[in-house]
């Protein structure tokens, strides 16, 4: 059998209809555009991962936004988490530019690999559990694939709790179950965990998440990945 290889795993996850809750909540929510976004045509499919695939730091995120990623077709684009994240990864050299707004935009990402635990846009963004599972093994697949990664940024407890899941999956397990909080820390296996919260407007907006916070988990996720 041929090895397997980023691409094939891409072109793979953007064919999935594998859970048709998401299926169906992923073209309503391209049938029926808010009005700032009326007339665009939608990427409405899961989404793969992206990135540099000699990455030492993998970002893990929840799942796409219904009206971001889905209708980009790139995680953590065209929304507002994005533009929060981009920026501190621009600050902190892996980024070529500090916002992304379409797919097609010249951003490119240089050590850095940005993944999510779910694939498709969830109702309330809450994917059911059933849903993760069934998601899960695309992000065991590209931890395989992405052989250079050292350090795991988890967005938020969702992605923290997603990546020890995928890194299970991977025989890689903990000793003792870590648990979430922005900047914890976990040793596992031949990677390093690092904690922060999730760059939504929930966070951002009330001041959870800061930027010098942000910037804090991604230079320390760097330290790590040199280190190593």
């Amino acid at each position: 059998m041929a090895l397997e290889t980023l691409a094939g795993l891409s072109a793979e996850v953007v064919a999935c209809r594998a859970c048709p809750r998401l299926v169906t909540w992923r073209e309503e929510a391209a049938a029926n555009p808010p009005a700032r976004f009326a007339g665009e045509r939608y990427w409405a499919r899961p989404l793969p991962g992206f990135g540099d695939p000699m990455a030492r730091i993998l970002l893990v995120g929840l799942a796409p936004a219904a009206h971001g990623g889905n209708r980009t077709g790139r995680l953590f684009t065209g929304d507002r988490s994005g533009d929060f994240l981009f920026a501190a990864l621009h600050r902190t050299g892996f980024a070529s530019q500090p916002d992304s707004q379409t797919a097609g935009d010249r951003l490119t990402l240089t050590g850095a690999y940005v993944a999510a635990v779910v694939r498709c846009a969830p109702p309330d963004n809450k994917p059911t559990p059933a849903e993760r599972d069934s998601c899960l093994p695309f992000l065991v697949r590209e931890l395989t694939l992405l052989g250079e990664i050292r350090v795991i940024v988890a967005l938020g407890a969702y992605a923290w709790e997603g990546a020890l899941r995928a890194l299970a999956e991977s025989g890689v397990t903990a000793k003792a179950r870590p648990s979430f909080a922005h900047l914890a820390e976990a040793r596992i296996g031949r990677y390093s965990l690092i904690g922060s919260y999730h760059p939504s407007q929930q966070n951002t907006f009330t001041g959870r998440l800061t930027a010098p916070m942000l910037d804090a988990a991604i230079l320390r996720a760097r330290e790590l990945a040199c280190t190593e």
